[in-house]
């Protein structure tokens, strides 16, 4: 006679690995967030402080009288600076000193295209009146059918692009992922563009973490436009 075949119980060698590897994993979602945050400021720190230190009077560097370095000394001058500077631009001899020198900057070959558009990304950027992002939208990228998160930076007229005069449309920046700061911009016609009910911070966020971050509720398309999308959605009801 033949025994019974009985299922075999998992060994505790098998489920403590695989116990040991969750907790593993688990720990480094905690963890490499933090690391990476506290390295980033670290290096952040130390750059300003290696740019600005030398520039400062020993006299008025506390490495001098310290027998340890300190940490930050670099970026609490360059903000202080940078605090002077507007200050000094609030005033009428601020003014035109600083009107002077960027007239200097501007008269210099090479120079002046490189300082114009720094001033102007920093002034749009800044600015009370301006906006880095206005909206965050849809479109057609790279292709017809394959639908892309953009950001809408600013209206523009089809003759200012050197197409048609009266032509609506919009310039848009299409980011690459995981890094925001790199990507393409181009031109697309209104009707084209599906604006989103997105804040401009939740669309940053979708892009980082590479469409797994979605914001809370769900992302409507503006008023007047067409999803592209449509989804059906089962919804139960009570006996």
């Amino acid at each position: 006679m033949t025994k019974p075949e009985t299922s075999i119980p998992p060994r505790p060698a098998t489920a403590s690995i695989s116990r040991l590897r969750r907790y593993f994993f688990t720990g480094l979602v905690i963890i490499a967030p933090a690391a990476i945050t506290i390295w980033a400021t670290l290096w952040f720190i130390e750059r300003f402080d290696n740019i600005v230190k030398p520039l400062v009077p020993q006299a008025y560097n506390p490495d001098t009288y310290l027998p340890f370095k300190v940490p930050g000394f670099g970026l609490v001058v360059s903000i202080a600076v940078i605090t002077l500077v507007g200050f000094l631009a609030a005033n009428l001899v601020g003014r035109t000193l600083l009107r002077l020198w960027d007239k200097m900057l501007n008269s210099t070959p090479v120079v002046r295209s490189l300082y114009k558009g720094s001033k102007q990304i920093f002034e749009t950027l800044f600015s009370d009146s301006g906006a880095s992002f206005r909206q965050v939208c849809l479109v057609e990228w790279p292709r017809k059918g394959a639908w892309s998160p953009a950001f809408i930076s600013r209206e523009v007229d089809g003759a200012e692009v050197g197409l048609e005069a009266g032509r609506k449309m919009y310039a848009l920046y299409v980011s690459t992922t995981p890094n925001p700061t790199s990507g393409y911009v181009f031109f697309a016609d209104q009707s084209d563009v599906k604006i989103l009910d997105m804040s401009v911070e939740d669309g940053l966020k979708l892009v980082i973490s590479m469409g797994i971050i979605f914001p809370d509720g769900k992302s409507q398309v503006a008023a007047g436009a067409t999803p592209p999308v449509k989804r059906k959605l089962s919804r139960k009801t009570k006996a």
